[in-house]
């Protein structure tokens, strides 16, 4: 019940459905003459704030912060030393980022941008760390396999050993998935692979469950010489995007604050 409520919740404070809802509550609001001025206000309102976040500039300043939080894994060029965590990492975690559902396609067609992002890093470490294991997590919703199970054939169809994968298909979201990971681990040092703006909300949760996790950031949706003086003149979707997962990030850690698990 809390798991949906959380979710019903967090849906309607996100920039768009907010944003929404208020200029269709100041479009009720206008119908009735008394209340005219502050449906008028409530509308505008609601178009001003989605225009901001729309904004090319003010999207990068959101999601910045936190993709900068940790450092991405450089690259692992053939014969060079393997950084001595990375090495000593036994299981590389993927945490789960959504797919659809298509007969007939590959598994890597049917993962998001985000969870092929993940997966791509967690098969790009495992090359370099040949004793580790690849734990990936998704749960199933509906009557079709588990995302966990489609980021494994992806990895498998990359070239990783089947036996080198652990399937965690039951935890709902990133809160479960710590937990699990913690069960599966036993406290075995790991790297965590997750989207860059995810990071900071997934290492607090891992660190509560006792888990010292490597971070292994991916799926960056800004880049430090992204910002120029033209931004601040754009309005695009990708902006809206960003935003979004500003928001949506910044929402999630101040749950688990609230409740002490960071």
């Amino acid at each position: 019940m809390l798991f949906w409520l959380k979710k019903t919740v967090g849906f309607w404070l996100m920039p768009v459905p907010f944003c929404l809802g208020l200029m269709t509550l100041g479009a009720l609001l206008m119908l009735s003459r008394r209340r005219m001025r502050a449906g008028r206000r409530l509308a505008i309102g609601g178009f001003a704030l989605l225009l901001v976040y729309s904004n090319s500039y003010v999207g990068r300043a959101l999601i910045t912060p936190l993709e900068t939080a940790h450092p991405a894994i450089p690259d692992l060029a053939a014969g060079a030393p393997v950084p001595a965590r990375l090495a000593a990492s036994e299981f590389i975690v993927v945490l789960g980022g959504g797919n659809g559902y298509a007969p007939g396609l590959a598994a890597n067609h049917l993962l998001s941008s985000g969870a092929l992002a993940r997966i791509t890093e967690a098969v790009r470490l495992l090359r370099v760390v040949p004793g580790a294991k690849l734990v990936v997590c998704g749960p199933i919703f509906g009557p079709v396999e588990s995302h966990a199970l489609v980021l494994a054939r992806t990895a498998i169809s990359l070239g990783l050993d089947e036996k080198r994968v652990v399937v965690i298909d039951h935890a709902r979201d990133t809160e479960e998935e710590a937990a699990a990971v913690r069960r599966v681990v036993a406290g075995a040092p790991i790297a965590l692979v997750t989207s860059a703006w995810h990071m900071p909300r997934a290492a607090a949760l891992f660190r509560h469950e006792g888990i010292d996790a490597l971070p292994a950031p991916t799926d960056f949706h800004s880049h430090r010489d992204s910002d120029t003086p033209a931004a601040l003149l754009r309005w695009e979707l990708p902006a809206l995007e960003r935003s979004t997962l500003a928001v949506r990030e910044r929402l999630g850690y101040l749950w688990i604050w609230l409740r002490g698990k960071t």
